[in-house]
């Protein structure tokens, strides 16, 4: 099969467009013909090595974690999905491999695609609607009325999780710049933040929730918009000691992740604020549950580009330029 692979952590390397073995299949795995593969910011941030300590890849490596594509073949004691069945998936760490022409999955991690989405569509979603549900739902518990604030609503997690948000019955403020005001109104967003001429510190008080996704200046302001006993969930650090004790690291690293989040866990003792660090988990359930949002209509995709398989590398660019809306997906068959 052809597969774009990674020779060695980079920042500039391009991946390369090689023949590479077909995955081989175990007995609770599907092996999928993946029809298309969606880019996330995790593709670069493993690609440049920022999570080698706590994702440690062996190489050559295929790289993406989003599918969505057709069962060819299935284990011997798979029970949840037939030959020919359209599926998506966000593959598990370590079981990677979606800029590919065919990849295996263990069922568990494996959804019936919605049937009223394209494959493209499809497979913009599995990474960050589970981003989403794991935050607003498991983590935040969010109820109807609350207040919550949505950071980067126009990027890929942001038009997720305000969809989300409001079907929860939630009022969600947001940040975007001017041009995109139109799209994340059309998502629901009840308060909408020029991040390039206002300061959402000085606009947005008293929320319950905050689903931050940017730098440590915007989470440190962040936390002063919160109530009392408010929640703060991270998606992009920095890592918690709950978290290194998810994830099972050594002594070493769990002291260099506590280092790590210190100043952040104590401003927001000192606030009376939940902090906690969001790493998504696949979870083929989880997964079935937001298709049956996406077939009802409550959840919809948000398509900025579509590359073909050959420029797999030219959409990497253009996700890590900052410019996309919504999510950019390479098609492969």
């Amino acid at each position: 099969m052809k597969a774009f692979t990674l020779q060695r952590y980079s920042k500039t390397d391009k991946l390369e467009l090689v023949e590479f073995p077909e995955p081989s299949l175990q007995e609770n795995e599907v092996l999928v013909e993946i029809h298309s593969a969606s880019i996330n910011q995790l593709d670069s941030k493993l690609k440049s090595g920022e999570f080698k300590m706590i994702l440690p890849y062996k190489f050559p490596l295929i790289l993406g974690h989003d599918i969505a594509g057709i069962v060819k073949k299935n284990g011997s004691k798979v029970q949840n999905f037939k030959v020919g069945d359209e599926v998506f998936s966000r593959l598990p760490d370590f079981h990677i491999g979606a800029f590919a022409e065919y990849v295996t999955i263990n069922e568990n991690f494996v959804a019936l695609k919605p049937k009223n989405i394209s494959m493209e569509e499809a497979a913009s979603i599995p990474l960050v609607a589970l981003t989403v549900w794991q935050a607003l739902i498991e983590k935040a518990n969010l109820k109807k009325g609350q207040k919550v604030f949505v950071q980067a609503g126009s990027g890929g997690v942001g038009t997720i999780a305000i969809q989300l948000a409001k079907h929860l019955g939630a009022f969600v403020a947001t940040t975007t710049s001017e041009k995109n005001f139109d799209l994340v109104k059309r998502l629901g967003a009840d308060v909408i933040i020029d991040y390039k001429t206002q300061d959402f510190e000085n606009i947005l008080t008293s929320y319950d929730l905050v689903l931050n996704s940017q730098n440590q200046e915007t989470l440190e302001k962040s936390l002063r918009i919160l109530k009392a006993g408010g929640k703060l969930i991270s998606i992009s650090g920095p890592p918690d000691p709950a978290f290194a004790k998810e994830i099972g690291l050594n002594f070493f690293l769990k002291f260099i992740i506590s280092l790590l989040s210190r100043k952040t866990r104590k401003e927001a003792k000192k606030q009376n604020i939940d902090y906690s660090f969001l790493f998504m988990q696949a979870n083929g359930k989880q997964l079935s549950e937001i298709r049956k949002l996406i077939e009802a209509d409550i959840i919809k995709p948000t398509i900025d580009k579509i590359f073909p398989f050959e420029q797999t590398n030219d959409a990497i660019n253009y996700v890590e330029s900052g410019r996309a809306k919504g999510k950019v997906v390479i098609k492969i068959k």
